[in-house]
């Protein structure tokens, strides 16, 4: 089978697509034909050693979290799917399990492959509503969840001021037509015209650059969707005392990091927690929930997709079809 590969670490250009052996399901495994998977950050992250310390590749390392397909072969145990049946979800490739602090999570062998095997027995799996096509199912899946995940940590109320940074990207660009709808004044960041167009229609307040300067005062929440820990002080400098910072970037900023000692810090993991991917299903059939998909690239061009991710920028999400 083709997949998305490193070889080593290095620049997103290093990547390949490479021919792999189709692997095979496990015990409460199902082996998948994905029809769609999306780049997402972390991709970039581990090709480029930013996981050092913590994730040690063993190379070739495909690519790819989110997907969407088809369930071709089914392991011993498994019962709540069949052969045939069209599913979604996320996953983390096994190589990178330390980053997860779940004891069951969602892994698997990599989505940015034409054949893909998954844990069966995760809330992070789920069936694909039929309303749904594979490409929105693929971008809704990290994305959406994470994004439900957040606001729900958040506790935000009708009324309240949300900075959120990081936007543009796929979980930004689905939590702010929830905050909206749930009354919140939302300022977001961009760092383009369409950017800054497409954030006002689903929803934002206010957009702003990504100049820390213009970040408002006194907010009441800050989601953060980009800002490594390094970073992070501006975004909880924004707070009022007792505000929230929600974070999904990984690794978790130190106290000294933030130097605010009088605001609520959240991280957002990569477990089921706050609602499964079948919550994910439900919102999207009902139509509570939409993903925005930038681009759509062949698998023959996942490479591109993966180096436009890193070098172009996006609104929403970049899509590899197989």
């Amino acid at each position: 089978m083709r997949a998305l590969v490193a070889t080593n670490y290095g620049a997103p250009e290093e990547l390949s697509i490479g021919q792999l052996p189709i692997p095979r399901p496990g015990p409460a495994q199902v082996l998948v034909r994905v029809a769609a998977a999306t780049i997402n950050a972390t991709d970039i992250r581990v090709i480029t050693d930013g996981l050092h310390g913590t994730v040690a590749l063993t190379f070739p390392y495909t690519l790819g979290n989110d997907f969407a397909g088809t369930i071709v072969e089914i392991g011993s145990g498994v019962t709540g799917y069949r052969i045939g049946d069209e599913v979604f979800g996320q996953a983390l490739p096994r190589q990178l399990r330390a980053i997860v602090t779940a004891p069951h999570p969602s892994l698997s062998t990599g989505a940015l492959a034409e054949y893909a095997v998954f844990e069966a027995d995760t809330p992070l799996l789920a069936h694909r509503p039929p309303s749904v096509t594979t490409v929105d199912a693929a971008a809704l899946a990290i994305g959406g969840m994470t994004a439900y995940a957040a606001i729900t940590v958040a506790a935000i109320s009708a009324g309240e001021t949300a900075l959120v940074i990081g936007a543009t990207g796929g979980v930004g660009t689905m939590a702010i037509p929830l905050l909206a709808k749930a009354g919140v004044r939302v300022v977001a960041t961009a760092g383009t015209d369409r950017g800054h167009r497409v954030l006002r229609e689903l929803g934002a307040t206010q957009v702003i650059g990504h100049d820390v300067e213009l970040y408002p005062r006194n907010v009441d929440v800050v989601f953060n969707f980009h800002l490594s820990a390094d970073d992070m002080r501006p975004a909880a400098a924004a707070l009022r005392p007792g505000g929230r910072l929600v974070s999904i970037i990984y690794p978790l900023p130190t106290s000294e990091q933030l130097a605010r000692d009088d605001v609520e810090f959240h991280f957002i993991d990569w477990n089921a927690d706050y609602g499964g991917m079948s919550a994910v299903a439900d919102a999207a059939e009902r139509g509570e929930l939409t993903a925005t998909v930038d681009r759509v690239y062949p698998l023959d061009q996942a490479v591109q997709a993966v180096t436009d991710y890193a070098r172009r920028g996006k609104v929403g999400h970049l899509v590899v079809v197989m």
